[in-house]
């Protein structure tokens, strides 16, 4: 029983946990588009009042930047794909972006997949950089995925915090045999 309590205790005391919860909650969104499952898992951190973007602010104009909290953001597909008309091979990638002021962010995807969210893990591993035009939307207090369009073989895919929209337009053309 002590060893518990000591257990217990020292779980509400660890780095990043306020009173025994972690401050950014792990997530997980699965989209089959067509014939091809996509699944990213990430941690979602919270704005808290703070300023997102900027030169002052948490997330560096030209800074490479990974959208997410703890471990990298990771996205799994299970066939080939193409993410803005670029192709990217089927299998698990880590997730970066390029937040630029006035102009289109860069999208990264790396095939170091199972790593932290600093320091970023260089461009020896890029499988893809793309670039996006970003969105201004509705405050989103938690970081989020999600995918308000799929249509067939065609999906776009949102990454969303504050009043920051990153759309990736994905096709997924692979058919059963």
């Amino acid at each position: 029983i002590a060893a518990i309590a000591v257990a217990l205790a020292t779980l509400g005391s660890s780095p990043g946990v306020a009173q025994g919860y972690p401050f950014s909650q792990r997530a997980r969104v699965d989209q089959t588009v067509a014939f091809t499952d996509i699944s990213i898992v990430y941690g979602r951190p919270v704005a808290r009042g703070r300023a997102l973007f900027g030169d002052s602010a948490l997330v560096k104009w030209d800074t490479i930047w990974h959208p997410g909290a703890d471990s990298a953001t990771r996205v799994r597909f299970s066939h080939d794909v193409k993410l803005e008309g670029h192709d990217v091979k089927a299998g698990e990638y880590s997730v970066w972006l390029i937040p630029r002021a006035n102009k289109p962010w860069t999208f990264i995807l790396s095939r170091a997949a199972h790593v932290f969210h600093t320091p970023y893990p260089g461009d020896a591993t890029v499988a893809l950089r793309a670039d996006v035009t970003p969105e201004h939307g509705a405050h989103m207090e938690t970081l989020a995925f999600y995918f308000p369009v799929v249509l067939r073989d065609e999906a776009v895919m949102r990454i969303h915090w504050g009043e920051m929209i990153v759309p990736v337009r994905i096709k997924a053309p692979y058919r059963p045999e």
